[in-house]
């Protein structure tokens, strides 16, 4: 089944060229089904490449699914044009009366900064606590989870000594939990970040369950509220190419970075990445859609388990 999108989004000619089913509007409203209405926070500088991950990790599913694009009042965009925000993003403030089936809150390059100096951390609390009587399950990405774990439960971000920056391999703790139905015992995802969230903090909250971990990465996957609250720590959205942007935007800065970890053939920036994530990446938003959310919203969203 599609995703559907508005008209003319930009990204969804190379959706389409992807041969990812993609539904435009005018189509959409002549089909009598209720699509599953999923809202996108987009914090990351570059929202269209964003838009274009997490719409690709969302359309391996039976499920037709509505993205409502959110972005906040309090922050300006220096990277993505007023046109394109004008056109295709909603407020907060214009959505803070409706309910959705999900919401998906992305990661920021806000890390380094303490949670509450973040010009939009009180928009974004205020949006965090709305997802409580309002959403069916919140997924949140990256900085996003280590926002919400501090929000919701005051588990505080710690600066890693260098940027965990690569491909790294997980295990899955609990394959008795849907969330992570279909995983391998062990798999790869990409990670990017200058902080963590301790093991150790959350083990100590007994209202979280760690689905996934790494040696070397710490804990990829965690839940709430049985599922209610998702947070994951890596990018399983990331496509072939981000790490690698990522990497010589950074090296052409002149910023200290090292090569990204098991990524690159031959450890040989100039050989194509290799995509080794995008199946358990899929599995997750896949497994997200239907167990948490498509299973759990009734059909006219009243009485919405809050």
């Amino acid at each position: 089944m599609p995703i559907r999108v508005q008209n003319d989004l930009p990204v969804k000619e190379i959706l389409e060229q992807e041969n990812i089913f993609v539904m435009d509007e005018h189509r959409a409203v002549h089909q009598d089904i209720r699509p599953i209405r999923i809202g996108l926070l987009n914090l990351m500088p570059l929202k269209e490449d964003t838009e274009l991950q997490i719409l690709r990790s969302l359309s391996n599913t039976p499920l037709q699914v509505d993205v409502v694009f959110v972005n906040v009042s309090s922050h300006v965009s220096k990277n993505t044009s007023t046109s394109h925000l004008n056109k295709f993003y909603l407020p907060f403030t214009d959505i803070k009366d409706q309910k959705f089936d999900g919401f998906i809150i992305t990661g920021a390059p806000v890390e380094q900064i303490p949670f509450e100096e973040v010009d939009y951390w009180e928009e974004l609390t205020e949006i965090m606590e709305w997802t409580k009587t309002h959403v069916t399950s919140t997924l949140h990405l990256c900085w996003g989870a280590q926002a919400a774990l501090y929000y919701h439960y005051g588990i505080n971000k710690e600066p890693l000594e260098e940027k965990l920056f690569g491909v790294f391999w997980h295990k899955v703790l609990n394959r008795k939990i849907p969330l992570v139905r279909g995983f391998d015992d062990v798999f790869l995802a990409p990670h990017s970040r200058h902080t963590d969230v301790p093991v150790e903090k959350l083990r100590a909250d007994d209202r979280i369950t760690i689905l996934a971990e790494s040696e070397k990465a710490g804990v990829f996957l965690s839940m709430a509220e049985e599922g209610r609250q998702i947070f994951v720590m890596g990018h399983p959205e990331y496509d072939r190419i981000t790490l690698d942007g990522e990497y010589k935007r950074d090296l052409s800065k002149g910023l200290p970075i090292k090569m990204p970890e098991n990524y690159y053939p031959e450890n040989n920036p100039e050989n194509k990445p290799l995509l080794t994530w995008r199946a358990h990446g899929n599995n997750l938003y896949t497994n997200w859609l239907n167990y948490y959310v498509y299973q759990v919203t009734p059909y006219d969203m009243i009485g919405t388990p809050f």
